[in-house]
């Protein structure tokens, strides 16, 4: 496993947020996923020491305050995301590739929830199952990350 710099993770989740403020149109809405997630779970179970709760609650706040959304509601689903991916992160070494993407697309289910109760809350109707296509795209994303990054290995013994 490589060593991670800081640079490469708060490179990416500049990449990560510039994605998504991209002015997405047409069928690519629906099926936009949530890079800033996707990337701040790739790093906080690569390299939980550079990426933590704090940073995924940081750039919720960054994607609240870009994309004009209530105040909150982006910063509190990621760090909550954050806390249930970190609380697991040190048994992930025993799993294999699929059972990493179970775990990771039960990560994007829950914040994509959370969201939808908050979205719920503030009034706004129900979006249908549309609202849940950035999972598969997120999911893509990662394996994407994956490729880039590399993926998340056993620690090598001496």
């Amino acid at each position: 496993m490589r060593r991670t710099s800081r640079v490469s993770v708060y490179l990416s989740l500049l990449v990560a947020l510039l994605c998504q403020l991209f002015p997405w149109v047409g069928q690519g809405v629906i099926y936009r996923p949530d890079f800033m997630l996707v990337v701040i779970l790739y790093w906080l179970l690569r390299a939980p020491n550079l990426c933590n709760v704090g940073t995924a609650w940081f750039a919720g706040l960054l994607v609240d305050l870009a994309t004009g959304s209530l105040l909150g509601q982006h910063a509190l689903s990621f760090s909550i995301t954050a806390f249930i991916a970190l609380s697991y992160q040190r048994r992930l070494v025993l799993f294999n590739t699929w059972q990493l993407v179970g775990y990771v697309a039960a990560l994007l289910i829950v914040e994509r929830v959370l969201m939808l109760l908050l979205k719920l809350f503030e009034g706004n109707e129900n979006p249908g199952l549309t609202y849940f296509w950035p999972i598969i795209t997120g999911l893509l994303l990662w394996q994407l990350l994956i490729l880039l990054f590399g993926g998340l290995t056993r620690p090598k013994t001496n």
